[in-house]
């Protein structure tokens, strides 16, 4: 029977197909979903790790003792996770170990789009590069007897495309793979200088068989449509060619793609007149053809940047667009608006209360909260990577103490799960070095930005058993910082209070709000501490309503602005009654629902 799955699915599928029986990852777009589908194969044990490089550490550990791991990341994760990643192809393995990186190119939900086949190459771990769900299923199997057989880890590159786009694919029974024994062995797995060299001698003579197989595997593929014109591509972009070229050119599908088959790159060139290389981000493939002497025509007709698109590549090679423009009334009827913060976030309190602060620069996180950098809030000034905004910040006040007379300070944003991540150590620089900055955790209970997963503060494991829950407060008082205050962002006051305290002190503070994403599925315990939250619904009382707009610079999406009555309103299926536009308003034209008017 076939099943129609996204990638995503089909990764986790494969996972369970091959016996796996540890994985662990951190939660980010477009790689999430591989675990969370996992996660309900009760026969594999998975688990979401505070972030990347824990992540890959556990999952080498359970690669040590014996069982098939696997570790989940999207590319700028993969940054988080090479400290290790680097040295594990030196130890290598004993149960299979595989790494699922996600690309993204185009960054669609990211601050870059780097390129992590660059990985493969600096680690010298092999990496193979699926083009549809089927493959993902067939290169992950593949991947554990080739990390197990070759004693290294193995790189899975996917593409957003891959990740989220759907096909066919067949499923099999699980493989039993019983647990390997576990032997002490200093010489394989302990990298001191005098035997991590002999480990990298090990390394580079697997290399080099990895070489006869990547020219004899079945994953790289010769297509010959009997055409003078060759493409060599790898992954979502043989899909594109095809959609474009069909049968009017032969092809070289690289499956797997590190180390890379010179042979058959040799033997596929010799074979057409004209020879094109099309990737995603960077011209890996095409600066190692030019390395082996052989002519190709790459970035100087396709871009750099972004997805090689089928209407992408038409344009590159001057072919006519199949691309049907909008309508001139469509066209008209479509309004560009930047993204914003859901009715009913958290995060939108504290944004608002800030904002009307001066001399202030927000460094800011990765998270929901990176939207406040938007209108109408403007108060996230930069963003750099996980858990930099405190550290950041750190850095940035204390050159901004080098000038008494302009006093500003510095706040530093960072999210709950964010926090967790890499914001402790950052924290500790904070209270080291005594840097005066008014540092805040935005507690909205959950891992939001990337789709609701459990995190170290929740109190729940991916799973959804429960879990010893991180108290954030306790947590920072407990590493020596003796100004903490938590809050509850919805209420102006309560939040305006807290900056005044914390912008008059002169040494480190601690602000932690705490309120549960409007989007959450509240747990009994939640309920509980939260209870009334989000019954409520709000609308403008339009005869006391004067027009000022103050509630609009809230940055609801609930609110409606008439501009033909000078009037506010209120969507009344969007308010979930967080009450902050009726704070704001200066002639409480922003009334509570009553109950029997709801009815």
């Amino acid at each position: 029977m076939k099943h129609l799955m996204t990638g995503n699915e089909a990764l986790a599928r494969a996972a369970y197909e091959a016996g796996v029986h540890f994985a662990s990852g951190y939660p980010g777009t477009p790689s999430t979903e591989i675990l969370e589908n996992l996660a309900q194969y009760e026969e594999v044990y998975a688990e979401w790790a505070p972030n990347e490089k824990v992540a890959y550490e556990a999952a080498f550990g359970a690669s040590m003792a014996g069982g098939r791991s696997l570790v989940t990341m999207k590319h700028v994760g993969m940054n988080v996770a090479a400290d290790p990643m680097f040295t594990s192809a030196y130890l290598g393995v004993n149960g299979g170990m595989v790494v699922i990186n996600a690309d993204e190119p185009n960054q669609y939900s990211s601050q870059n789009e780097q390129d992590n086949r660059h990985y493969s190459r600096a680690t010298n771990i092999p990496m193979f590069e699926p083009s549809d769900s089927q493959e993902c299923i067939d290169m992950v199997k593949a991947a554990y007897d080739l990390s197990e057989q070759y004693d290294v880890p193995v790189i899975i590159r996917t593409t957003t495309r891959v990740n989220h786009s759907k096909s066919l694919v067949t499923w099999s029974d699980r493989q039993e793979i019983p647990v390997k024994p576990y032997e002490k062995n200093i010489a394989k797995y302990l990298a001191i200088p005098a035997f991590a060299r002999k480990m990298k001698v090990k390394l580079q003579e697997n290399l080099q068989k990895l070489e006869a197989y990547a020219n004899s595997c079945p994953w790289n593929v010769i297509e010959d449509n009997g055409s003078d014109m060759g493409v060599i591509c790898s992954g979502d972009c043989y899909l594109y060619a095809k959609e474009v070229l069909g049968e009017a050119a032969n092809y070289l599908k690289l499956g797997f793609s590190y180390p890379l088959p010179d042979q058959l790159l040799r033997q596929f060139a010799d074979s057409v007149e004209v020879l094109y290389v099309i990737e995603e981000v960077d011209p890996i493939v095409e600066n190692h053809l030019k390395s082996l002497g052989i002519p190709v025509i790459g970035k100087e007709i396709f871009p750099r940047n972004g997805e090689q698109l089928p209407e992408v590549i038409r344009k590159a090679m001057g072919m006519q667009s199949l691309a049907h423009p909008l309508d001139p009334e469509s066209q008209e009827a479509l309004i560009s608006r930047a993204p914003t913060l859901c009715a009913g976030c958290p995060h939108r309190g504290f944004a608002y209360a800030l904002s009307q602060r001066k001399n202030v620069m927000v460094s800011g996180d990765i998270g929901c909260y990176t939207l406040t950098g938007n209108p109408p809030f403007n108060v996230m000034n930069t963003n750099l990577c996980m858990g930099a905004s405190i550290s950041m910040g750190a850095g940035a006040q204390k050159v901004f103490n080098l000038n008494p007379d302009k006093k500003m300070r510095v706040v530093s944003m960072i999210g709950d799960s964010t926090f967790f991540h890499t914001g402790i150590n950052s924290l500790i620089e904070v209270l080291y070095n005594n840097a005066n900055t008014i540092n805040v955790i935005l507690d909205n209970r959950i891992t939001a930005m990337t789709g609701q997963q459990e995190n170290p503060g929740t109190g729940y494991s991916l799973k959804e058993n429960p879990a010893a829950a991180i108290d954030l407060e306790a947590l920072c008082r407990g590493l020596g910082l003796k100004n903490v205050r938590t809050i509850n962002p919805n209420h102006l006051k309560e939040v305006n209070e807290a900056l005044d305290w914390a912008f008059a002190l002169d040494e480190p503070s601690v602000i932690i709000t705490r309120w549960p994403c409007a989007l959450k599925k509240q747990k009994a315990e939640e309920k509980q501490e939260f209870a009334g939250s989000f019954q409520d619904r709000f609308f403008v009382d339009r005869e006391v309503c004067i027009g000022c707009k103050k509630c609009t610079k809230t940055g609801c999406p609930a609110i409606v602005y008439d501009v033909e009555r000078n009037r506010s309103g209120i969507d009344q299926n969007k308010c979930v009654g967080c009450s902050v536009c009726a704070q704001v308003c200066p002639v409480q034209a922003i009334q509570k629902v009553e109950p029997q008017a709801k009815q």
